[in-house]
């Protein structure tokens, strides 16, 4: 029996003149972009699930960056899409950590050191989607200083309305109210409204007079809780590998992501449920 030749039924055999697979991707770049320090077996583990989590959080930024822009444009429904991947996307990174957490605290001890003061904490995609979304704290920005290039693209964000402002000037149109000007602080993480918290039971009370906001709040609760498992499980993972010890970066750790647990982006969307 002859070996299968696919070229026999069509398939293209020679790239020399053409652009192929790795060629379109870039993979040559990305796959020659992991550089163990060490010897130690699981670095190539902990390179890679970081690399590729940056790459989510890549598309993840775009995503959100363009449903910001739909959303300001009245174009709601082409925004839900968007909307939906990112809630998609943060449930791929959960599964990211249970990759990771088949190394055992021994495995990890072997390569720590290499790290050196690197971090996640550090990582400005991060930062900059906490800042789409609206908790934003201008003392963040200060562990980017040394990339000039990056320090202004989380300045230039800072500038810029937060997705959830979006949605909140989309829920005056539709009410017809005006909210007080502090709701839409820039540089300070968004604070609870009790104004929007009304505006949002309004919706909630009568979803069918008003489809489109109560669908949109149900697409940023989702978004939400994807997001909140993403910590959770980072928070676990960071302490199922190294305890409470400090974190490379020097933050004190699990203490510090819990206190993150704590941080509600769209608070407004959560309390209402107590008052349906």
């Amino acid at each position: 029996m002859s070996s299968y030749d696919p070229g026999g039924e069509g398939a293209k055999m020679s790239f020399a003149q053409d652009m192929s697979y790795i060629d379109y991707l870039g993979l040559d770049p990305i796959l020659g972009a992991q550089a163990p320090r060490s010897d130690a077996h699981d670095e190539m583990l902990f390179i890679i699930q970081h690399q590729t989590s940056e790459l989510w959080m890549r598309l993840a930024l775009h995503e959100l960056s363009s449903a910001r822009e739909a959303l300001n444009r009245g174009e709601v429904r082409q925004a839900f899409k968007m909307l939906t991947r990112v809630a998609r996307i943060f449930d791929q990174l959960n599964g990211a950590w249970d990759v990771l957490r088949t190394m055992t605290p021994s495995e990890y001890t072997k390569f720590r050191s290499e790290l050196g003061a690197s971090s996640g904490f550090q990582s400005h995609q991060y930062r900059l989607i906490e800042f789409i979304l609206g908790n934003r704290n201008r003392a963040m920005m200060k562990v980017h200083e040394h990339r000039p290039e990056l320090h202004a693209m989380l300045e230039q964000e800072l500038r810029t309305p937060t997705l959830y402002h979006a949605a909140l000037h989309m829920l005056e149109a539709e009410l017809d109210v005006r909210f007080d000007p502090a709701v839409y602080r820039m540089e300070d993480p968004h604070s609870a409204s009790e104004a929007v918290t009304e505006a949002w039971l309004t919706i909630y009370r009568a979803p069918d007079d008003h489809w489109t906001l109560y669908e949109l709040a149900e697409k940023l609760v989702d978004l939400e809780d994807y997001f909140r498992r993403w910590r959770f499980n980072h928070v676990t993972t960071v302490e199922r590998i190294i305890g409470f010890k400090r974190g490379t970066g020097g933050t004190s750790g699990v203490q510090y992501l819990r206190r993150m647990l704590e941080v509600e982006l769209f608070p407004e969307l959560w309390s209402l449920r107590g008052a349906l």
